[in-house]
């Protein structure tokens, strides 16, 4: 028998030792990462129990009556040991939406984490949203680099880099986010989209205090004057694109072309992929064409990410699944 229980904040040392041998769990499911902005969820996080022993975690919040895993991060799902096989998979899943039904829950909401984030295979909410005919109600692709394969650079890109070498500019790794976030984050998101970055530079620096390694800015200075810059959110497998932003002059400089291929081909070409994000605008309906091209010209080839919504008639057609 199976139970859930809501996480409280007594089990953030329960919840956080489990995600250390999942094989889907990044560190954006620590609860140190997932409670900064615990003002803007109202948290709906699951615990899933076999007896007393804790097997999957589902991290949550709730909205307008229906869960989702996560609104406040970029991928979520049912958390699991690397050795659970898709029977128990199955049945965790069932009990998650029994749990939500019993709670009159209206739907479930799940970003699908991105394969190459898994230390293992991890396919089975694809499958399970087949056998459920739930909506796949959104695709995005990312364009991610396989570092460890022959990819090749365009000539466009490698131009780039020369005009960089050629204005000396230098790239930096510092620790503080402020003049990115000021001088080149902020403005340059304010005028192109009217937007501010999802983090505050107060939330990204008290990110950055608890999760050192994982986070890291880098930026491009000429003359000592920062005219590019990029914030790497950095897991085991995984190096990706957080925040990019530059000045104006960035093709007569070529300053985001020198900041990536540095990235790409020496600070971290022994990682196994390198993930620039999206290009998708209005919910995954429509490309960024010229983001896009400038992505593959490093050599990143597109991946799906998949966003599902299960309704709790999925429960009878998971019943019946096996013959």
């Amino acid at each position: 028998m199976l139970k859930i229980k809501l996480y409280e904040p007594t089990q953030k040392l329960v919840w956080d030792n489990f995600l250390e041998n999942c094989k889907n769990a990044t560190f954006l499911f620590k609860r140190d990462f997932m409670d900064y902005h615990k003002s803007r969820f109202d948290d709906f996080s699951m615990m899933i129990y076999q007896g007393s022993k804790l097997i999957a975690l589902v991290p949550g919040n709730i909205d307008l009556n229906n869960v989702y895993s996560h609104q406040g991060l970029t991928y979520g799902g049912i958390l699991i040991h690397s050795d659970s096989k898709f029977i128990e998979y199955l049945e965790i899943f069932n009990e998650v939406l029994t749990f939500l039904k019993k709670k009159s829950i209206n739907n479930f909401f799940v970003k699908q984490i991105p394969t190459i984030y898994n230390l293992n295979f991890n396919d089975e909410l694809d499958y399970l949203s087949f056998i459920t005919a739930s909506e796949n109600y959104r695709k995005d692709i990312i364009s991610v680099i396989n570092l460890q394969s022959d990819f090749k650079i365009s000539r466009d890109r490698i131009n780039g880099y020369k005009r960089g070498v050629k204005n000396l500019l230098e790239v930096r790794e510092v620790h503080d986010f402020d003049e990115f976030w000021n001088e080149l984050l902020i403005p340059n998101l304010s005028k192109k989209y009217s937007v501010n970055p999802v983090h505050s530079l107060d939330e990204i620096g008290l990110l950055k205090s608890r999760f050192k390694v994982n986070i890291r800015q880098f930026n491009v200075y000429k003359e000592n004057q920062i005219v590019a810059g990029t914030t790497i959110f950095q897991t085991k497998n995984v190096v990706h694109v957080q925040y990019t932003a530059s000045n104006s002059k960035k093709n007569i400089l070529g300053s985001l072309d020198f900041l990536f291929f540095k990235l790409i081909t020496e600070i971290f070409p022994k990682h196994k992929y390198f993930d620039f994000g999206t290009s998708n605008e209005r919910d995954g309906k429509k490309i960024n064409k010229g983001l896009l091209y400038w992505k593959e010209g490093f050599g990143a080839r597109s991946l799906i990410q998949n966003f599902y919504k299960f309704d709790f008639s999925s429960i009878e057609k998971i019943k019946s699944l096996f013959i």
